[in-house]
């Protein structure tokens, strides 16, 4: 539990997840990452995590972590987590992958609160960088020897298994969908979800050095 001298408030673009933190007496509000209304400097920490990965462009990317630095006040530290492109490590396969869907015979079900959307998320990438960081614009052109999509369809992303391109969509099952492993149409007639609809997320999943490098390009853009 959080010392008692502590004010935390947690922000999310989905005001269903806010209305749950409100349920648990939880302060939390439905806002933008790009655009969080709260005076600058008036953070002493800030906590961000599976958000970035979800911006689509590296301009966009760089804007949010902007926005957790202007929250921040001189001295203030920001945590961020995001989906790592790297799952192993010293020959070490990550959490992620070790973790099969079968147990002893039977399938591990995901846990969530009813109804809500189920994200299984990669381990973040921890592994110790060299001291000369490369540029974003590095990470742009070599994009980590991943798969690059030649069309404007993303790859789907299959749970548990290794990641091959950095751009990819990941499946969210609805609690309690018996068909998780078939592909289904997300939404049904206007207005309504079927329950047992998946749901694909867009990803960035980050190659190591490259958030660094993010950070990297934001302290060369504020100097400026």
């Amino acid at each position: 539990m959080a010392a008692p001298s502590l004010y935390m408030i947690g922000c999310d673009r989905s005001p269903n997840l806010v209305d749950i933190c409100r349920e648990r007496q939880l302060q939390a509000f439905v806002c933008d990452a790009l655009a969080i209304p709260f005076r600058t400097g008036s953070c002493d920490a800030c906590i961000s995590i599976a958000v970035i990965h979800h911006f689509a462009t590296a301009e966009r990317r760089v804007a949010a972590l902007q926005e957790l630095v202007r929250l921040l006040r001189p001295g203030g530290k920001a945590l961020i987590y995001v989906w790592a492109m790297e799952q192993e490590y010293n020959n070490q396969k990550s959490k992620y992958l070790k973790e099969n869907r079968i147990s002893q015979g039977k399938e591990i079900s995901d846990t969530s609160t009813q109804g809500q959307l189920v994200e299984q998320m990669p381990n973040v990438n921890n592994q110790d960088l060299a001291f000369s960081m490369p540029s974003i614009n590095d990470f742009q052109e070599e994009e980590c020897n991943s798969r690059k999509v030649t069309n404007s369809e993303l790859p789907i992303h299959t749970n548990r298994t290794t990641i091959h391109s950095q751009d990819v969509l990941v499946p969210w099952h609805l609690k309690g969908n018996p068909g998780k492993d078939k592909s289904v149409e997300p939404f049904g007639p206007v207005g309504s979800h079927d329950p047992g609809s998946v749901f694909h997320r867009y990803y960035h999943v980050f190659c190591g050095g490259e958030l660094e490098a993010a950070c990297q390009t934001l302290m060369i853009l504020q100097k400026i």
